[in-house]
């Protein structure tokens, strides 16, 4: 008895000890610069050349124009997620980001828990009331939202205007109200400038594992071409590497997404639907290093140049000058209201 009392005692003096021992992940990760910023990627991770690539890049210009100091963290599966959101949470970072519209949730959650960290959510998924109205994110949250239907918009219309057969496709990465936004936006865009143009549409699944899957992304490509497309818009994450490999395979066009895609199929490549993701994550990590971030909903389109296409030496040769003139136009009545740019089905 008189033994396991004394083990009792040691192992209890040894857990009171362990109560003052921070992680040593946590003394690395909070640093003596202006300003510590935890980013948490999405499904895909770095390497996606698209969504994720531009949240890192936009972190690390913070680190060299801003003397921030930013930590990267890839999650596994869902549950990795929250708990990375967490973990940088508990270690005092100034602000937290997490990067898709998955994070909805846990960043809801989080901020409620931590009400003296600042938090940043790309594509947070804004929820409206019984009449439609947006139901504000807690005030200690930045929900950085896109208008990726005005950028599908033009892209849309660019593919309608360039296609030989008349027929062009969509390939979505999960099929949820985000990834829907670009198509119903692209559809618009079509139909804009050519009524009889057919939109082929497919999705890689219904779950964030949609947005992984380049054999799933190339098989529903393939399929489009098939049917007769000759242009493709992906929006699907690092599914979309499969759009390409389909597009060199088949001798078609693809539209990238997200960030500037041309390296990925170079004379395959149209064009891409640009995010400003880096922008966007370099912006709100500014607000908090020069006290100026506030909570609420920050809407992103063409007007405050948050997304747009691209027009450069790789594809002009690709897009006449009468063609890029009508996009412009088109771009420029968006921005005055003329246009109005569905987002829904």
């Amino acid at each position: 008895m008189r033994k396991l009392l004394l083990l009792l005692l040691a192992l209890a003096i040894v857990h009171a000890a362990f109560l003052f021992v921070r992680p040593s992940g946590a003394s690395a990760a909070r640093t003596h610069a202006d300003v510590n910023v935890g980013i948490v990627f999405d499904v895909g991770g770095r390497g996606d050349k698209s969504f994720n690539d531009g949240a890192y890049v936009g972190g690390m210009r913070a680190e060299r124009e801003l003397g921030a100091h930013v930590r990267f963290i890839e999650p596994g599966d869902g549950s990795d997620r929250e708990s990375g959101l967490r973990l940088l949470a508990a270690e005092g970072m100034d602000l937290v980001i997490g990067v898709g519209f998955i994070f909805t949730d846990d960043i809801t959650q989080l901020a409620k828990d931590y009400p003296n960290t600042k938090f940043a959510g790309i594509d947070f998924a804004v929820s409206t009331d019984r009449d439609g109205n947006p139901i504000l994110p807690p005030p200690n949250v930045a929900a950085l939202k896109f208008r990726e239907e005005q950028g599908s918009f033009l892209v849309g219309a660019l593919a309608a205007l360039e296609s030989k057969t008349k027929k062009v496709g969509f390939v979505g990465g999960m099929d949820s109200p985000l990834i829907q936004k670009f198509e119903v936006g692209y559809r618009a865009g079509v139909k804009q400038v050519c009524p009889r143009c057919t939109v082929l549409v497919g999705y890689a699944g219904v779950t964030p594992e949609a947005f992984r899957n380049p054999g799933k992304g190339k098989e529903l490509a393939l399929s489009q071409y098939g049917q007769g497309a000759d242009i493709i818009y992906h929006a699907s994450g690092s599914t979309g590497l499969g759009v390409f490999e389909a597009a060199r395979q088949t001798g078609h066009l693809a539209i990238g997404v997200d960030a500037d895609q041309y390296a990925e199929a170079p004379g395959h490549v149209l064009t891409s639907m640009v995010k400003g993701v880096d922008e966007a994550v370099y912006d709100v990590i500014k607000l908090v290093k020069e006290h100026q971030f506030k909570g609420g909903i920050y809407q992103l389109g063409l007007a405050e140049h948050g997304v747009g296409y691209v027009y450069d030496a790789n594809n002009k040769a690709l897009i006449p000058d009468s063609v890029r003139t009508r996009i412009e136009a088109l771009s420029a009545d968006i921005v005055a209201g003329r246009i109005n740019v569905p987002s829904t089905r």
